[in-house]
């Protein structure tokens, strides 16, 4: 066995995503309540508003911003007087852009995880490559939030970078709407005052959907204490800052983030390609090194799960794919789509601490990747909803 003996790694950490009471997927359908629409749910109790800017942050944890305040100021005052939500699970771009665009959990709207199997045949899919050929529609058929913003008479736009506008990833969960693309923060930043300001200029009701990304590459590239990291997150406090100085009257900003993400040391590593009894019984190896979904062979399910659980049982969470239902990683059991199931892993590891379970040979790239994300930590899976009202002041 590749795992290093260990006395038990600390599960007091779990965070299981609160659904429907505090989710990523609670987000867009309570701006929606806060821009009118009725019967939209609202957990937050957002205060009215003629127009809304969603500022997502990819990689933006609440607990980096507390462990970083002298280098954001600014956003860590206003978590102070803000709340945390949860990404759900898995705390990753795919399944929480998915679960932001669709008001969905993961396991409602399809979108569960990084790598994932297409289900009835022996393929995986990428969903942030979209590297297979499945429409992306047939794959997230639900209504979008920006959908249902237009056809409530909500004027929206994304602004981001503009190879985004034709991806699978925004084809399935972010359509709907107008499509701005700038590739530099302060080009978006531009961008998106210019359609606010052009919607209050006509008293209209705007939804604004702004994305940056650089800061989550800071981290996968050099770590989550790298001071390259740290620079990308004084740009975010100064750029969050410039938005709320610049909003339009009648605007409310919500400033969020799709996961945190922890370091994992070389040490910290189990390497399924070079541990040959976490093989056994494997058909396909999906998710990502801190949120595994393994898939059988045929009869095998119950074989790998002990394998699994054995293996790994001071290191991870491991769970069948009815457990991980039952246990509502993927959002209220009576939720999860029969349909969609077969897309979970037969097994599902969360990774504890700062441990994974990478695959050097079949994985190169996300192998050697420091920064890491999609489990059940606190660290990956409270992110911040700072809330600027449009009086100009934090909170809610």
């Amino acid at each position: 066995m590749s795992v290093p003996a260990a006395s038990g790694a600390d599960r007091s950490d779990i965070v299981l995503p609160a659904y429907g009471r505090g989710a990523l997927s609670d987000l867009l359908p309570a701006v929606l309540a806060a821009l009118g629409v009725e019967g939209s749910p609202d957990p937050f109790g957002l205060a009215p508003t003629r127009r809304a800017c969603v500022f997502l942050v990819d990689g933006m944890g609440a607990r980096l911003i507390e462990r970083n305040a002298e280098v954001a100021p600014y956003l860590a005052k206003a978590l102070r007087a803000s709340r945390a939500l949860t990404a759900g699970f898995p705390s990753t771009t795919a399944a929480s852009i998915g679960s932001l665009g669709t008001g969905l959990p993961s396991g409602a709207s399809g979108m569960l995880g990084y790598r994932v199997l297409v289900p009835g045949t022996s393929r995986m899919i990428n969903l942030l490559r979209w590297d297979a050929p499945v429409d992306p529609v047939e794959w997230q058929p639900h209504e979008t939030v920006f959908e249902r913003a237009e056809r409530e008479g909500i004027e929206v736009t994304q602004v981001t970078a503009a190879r985004f506008q034709e991806s699978g990833l925004t084809r399935s969960v972010l359509r709907g709407g107008a499509f701005t693309g700038a590739e530099s923060l302060p080009n978006r930043v531009a961008g998106a005052l210019q359609t606010l300001q052009d919607a209050a200029d006509r008293d209209a009701r705007a939804l604004v959907y702004l994305y940056y990304a650089d800061l989550d590459a800071a981290g996968h590239l050099n770590g989550v204490d790298s001071e390259s990291w740290r620079q990308q997150l004084a740009v975010v406090d100064a750029t969050v800052r410039e938005l709320v100085d610049r909003l339009p009257a009648g605007t409310a900003l919500y400033v969020t983030a799709d996961h945190g993400m922890v370091d994992v040391p070389a040490e910290r590593r189990v390497d399924v390609d070079e541990d040959y009894e976490l093989q056994v019984g494997v058909r396909l190896l999906g998710g990502e090194g801190r949120a595994r979904h393994v898939y059988a062979k045929p009869g095998a399910a119950r074989d790998v799960l002990q394998i699994w659980r054995e293996a790994l049982e001071d290191v991870a969470v491991v769970r069948s794919r009815q457990e991980a239902i039952y246990e509502g990683w993927f959002g209220p059991p009576e939720s999860v789509d029969d349909r969609l199931a077969p897309r979970i892993g037969d097994v599902v590891a969360a990774l504890l601490e700062d441990w994974a379970v990478v695959a050097t040979r079949r994985e190169k790239l996300e192998s050697r990747l420091l920064g890491m994300h999609g489990s059940l930590s606190a660290a990956e899976q409270e992110i911040p909803l700072l809330v600027f009202a449009p009086e100009g002041g934090p909170g809610l």
